[in-house]
C-alpha cells in the first residue's frame, strides 16, 4: 500500500523542469542575461593555469666565470660559446658546461678554447636567455622537477577544492560560493605576484585553489540549474567553451605582458569586480527550494516570469513551493551504507566503476599535458598556446552536434582513438615540419575536447540514480591523477621529445578500446535502480520517446 501511494505521489509532482517546460521557458532572456553573467567568472577560472607563462622553462646555460661572466643575465651566444660549452643536437648544453684549465682567464669579448679541458662540469651559475618567469628570478636553472612543481601543485588545489566548494554551495547557497571562490582565486593570485621566493611562489599556488578553484562549477551550476532540460547540453558546452575563451584570454593577456608579476596582477585584480555579483545575481531556485527557503523561491521564480515576459499559474507555484512530506525516509537511510556492497555484489556495476576513472585519467592526462606542452611546440609560445585552446570550441560543439546522432560510444571511442593516433604521429614528424606538427597537435586536442564534454553525460547515465553522484564524483575524483601528473611531462623531454606524446597515445587507445566495454546509452532512460542500470543496453531499457 505504502509503495503504491509514494509512486502515485512522485507521479503528480510538479517540479522546477515542469514549470521551466510549460511556464516559464527553458531559454528565455532571464536565462541568457544569467549565462552572460555568470561567463565572466568561467572566464576568470582559467586564469589560475597561468603558471605556464609564470613558471615557464627559459632557455639557459653555465655561467662561464673564467670568460668574465657574473651576471644572469650575460649575452646568451656569445661567440666564444663552442669553446666553454659542449654543443648538443638542440643547441648547448644546459647544465654542464667545459673544465676550466688552471688560473687562465678570457674576457667577454675574447675567450680561447686553450683555457678549457674536453672534460665537462657541472654548472655552479646559470645565464638566461629571458628574464619573464619566475626560473630566472629564483635562479631554477637544470631543476626541471622543481619548477613543474608548480602545475602539479595546482592541479592538487583543484582536487582539494572540491569537497570545500560542494560543502560551501550546498550549505550557505550557490551565489555566496561562487563569490567566495573568485575573491579566493583574486587574493591569493595578488599576493602571489609579490612572492620573494619560489617555496612562498608555490605555498600561494596550492593555496589559490583549494580556496579558488571552485570558481568553475560554481559558476557552471548557476548556468545549468536555470535552463529547461532541453538545453541543458548546448549550455554545458557553452560554460566548456567560455572556460577555453578564459584560456585564449590568458595566452593573449602573457602574450602582451610578459614580465610575469605583472601579469599576474593584470589578471587578478578584475577578478575582484566579482564580489558585486552577490547583489546582482539571483540565487538558484533548485536550491532555494531544497532548503525550503520558499519566501525567496518565490521572488526569484516571479523574476524570472517577469525577465521572461510569462505567467506563472498559482498552481504551480503552490505546487513548487508547498512540495509534500517524501515518504521515503526509511528507505533513503537503507542505501547509505550499501554503495560499496552494491558494487562488489553486481559485476556490471564493478566493472563500470572500474572502467570511468580510467577514462577521466586519460582525458585529465591528455587534456591538460597538451595545453601545457604547447608552449615547448615552437618559439611562439604564445600563439601555440592561444591556437591549442582556440581549438577546444569547435570540439566541444562538435561533440554536442554529434552525440544525440550517432550515440555516445561512438563519440567517445573515436574522440579518444583519433586523438591517440594524432599524438603518436607527432612524436615522429620532424622539427623542421612546423605546420604540419602544428595542424597534428591541434588535431589531437580537438579529439580529447570532443571527449571531454561527452564524459560526464556518458558517465552519468551508466549509474542509477541513487549512486549518481557519488560514483560520478568518485570518477572525477580518480580523474585528478591526469592532472597532477601532466605537468610534469615536459621535463620527460629531455630524455626524448616525443616521450610525453607516446604516454598520450597509448593511454588514448586504452580508453578508447575500453569504452566498447560500455552499453549504449543513446535513447535509453536514465536508470533510477540497480536493476535499470544492469539493463542498460538490453531492448527493455530504451526509453519511449517524451
Amino acid at each position: 500500500m505504502g509503495e503504491s501511494r509514494k509512486g502515485s505521489v512522485f507521479e503528480k509532482q510538479i517540479d522546477l523542469d515542469d514549470v521551466l517546460v510549460n511556464e516559464l521557458g527553458q531559454f528565455g532572456r532571464f536565462q541568457l542575461m544569467t549565462i552572460f553573467l555568470v561567463a565572466v567568472p568561467l572566464i576568470m577560472s582559467a586564469f589560475m593555469s597561468e603558471f605556464i607563462f609564470s613558471a615557464a622553462a627559459i632557455p639557459h646555460r653555465c655561467q662561464v666565470p673564467e670568460c668574465g661572466e657574473y651576471s644572469q643575465r650575460s649575452y646568451f651566444e656569445p661567440e666564444w660559446l663552442p669553446n666553454a660549452i659542449p654543443h648538443t643536437d638542440s643547441g648547448f648544453e644546459s647544465c654542464e658546461r667545459f673544465a676550466p684549465v688552471g688560473d687562465a682567464n678570457g674576457t667577454l669579448d675574447y675567450c680561447p678554447a686553450n683555457i678549457f679541458h674536453t672534460n665537462t662540469i657541472p654548472c655552479e651559475g646559470f645565464v638566461y636567455a629571458r628574464d619573464n618567469s619566475v626560473v630566472y628570478d629564483f635562479d631554477l636553472g637544470c631543476r626541471e622537477w622543481l619548477r613543474a612543481l608548480a602545475g602539479t601543485l595546482n592541479s592538487v588545489g583543484t582536487l582539494l577544492v572540491l569537497p570545500i566548494t560542494g560543502y560551501i554551495s550546498d550549505r550557505f547557497g550557490r551565489r555566496i560560493a561562487l563569490v567566495i571562490n573568485v575573491f579566493n582565486l583574486a587574493l591569493f593570485g595578488l599576493i602571489r605576484a609579490f612572492s620573494v621566493n619560489y617555496p612562498m611562489y608555490l605555498a600561494f599556488q596550492i593555496l589559490q585553489t583549494t580556496l579558488g578553484a571552485g570558481t568553475f562549477s560554481s559558476a557552471y551550476i548557476f548556468a545549468a540549474e536555470f535552463v529547461g532540460p532541453k538545453y541543458r547540453v548546448v549550455t554545458s558546452a557553452t560554460c566548456t567553451s567560455m572556460f577555453a575563451v578564459g584560456q585564449v584570454v590568458l595566452g593573449s593577456v602573457a602574450w602582451l605582458i610578459q614580465p610575469w608579476r605583472y601579469l599576474i596582477m593584470a589578471l587578478h585584480i578584475p577578478c575582484f569586480l566579482i564580489i558585486s555579483y552577490y547583489w546582482v545575481l539571483s540565487e538558484s531556485v533548485r536550491w532555494l527550494l531544497s532548503k525550503r527557503k520558499f519566501d525567496d523561491a518565490r521572488q526569484v521564480l516571479e523574476r524570472v516570469a517577469r525577465i521572461n515576459k510569462k505567467e506563472i499559474s498559482e498552481k504551480s507555484l503552490n505546487a513548487l513551493l508547498n512540495p509534500p512530506q517524501p515518504l521515503i525516509t526509511e528507505s533513503t537511510e537503507d542505501q547509505g551504507p550499501g554503495l560499496i556492497k552494491s558494487i562488489i555484489k553486481s559485476p556490471v556495476l564493478l566493472r563500470r566503476v572500474c572502467t570511468t576513472p580510467i577514462w577521466w585519467i586519460t582525458t585529465t592526462f591528455v587534456y591538460y599535458g597538451l595545453s601545457i606542452n604547447s608552449t615547448s611546440l615552437s618559439d611562439t609560445m604564445y600563439l601555440n598556446y592561444i591556437l591549442t585552446c582556440g581549438i577546444e570550441v569547435p570540439g566541444f560543439y562538435t561533440a554536442v552536434l554529434v552525440l544525440d546522432r550517432v550515440g555516445r560510444k561512438p563519440t567517445l571511442c573515436v574522440g579518444f582513438i583519433f586523438s591517440a593516433i594524432c599524438n603518436i604521429a607527432f612524436a615522429f614528424i620532424p622539427d623542421d615540419y612546423t605546420v604540419v606538427r602544428l595542424v597534428i597537435f591541434l588535431a589531437g586536442k580537438f579529439g580529447i575536447s570532443m571527449v571531454f564534454t561527452s564524459l560526464y553525460l556518458f558517465t552519468s547515465e551508466l549509474y542509477p540514480t541513487q549512486y549518481r553522484h557519488s560514483l560520478l564524483a568518485f570518477s572525477s575524483m580518480i580523474g585528478r591523477i591526469g592532472s597532477i601528473t601532466a605537468p610534469l611531462t615536459p621535463v620527460l623531454m629531455q630524455y626524448w621529445a616525443g616521450i610525453p606524446s607516446m604516454m598520450f597515445g597509448a593511454m588514448g587507445f586504452l580508453s578508447g578500446i575500453l569504452v566498447l566495454t560500455q552499453p549504449e546509452t543513446l535513447g535509453t532512460k536514465m536508470p533510477d535502480t540497480l536493476a535499470e542500470a544492469e539493463a542498460l543496453g538490453r531492448p527493455e531499457s530504451q526509453a519511449q520517446k517524451e
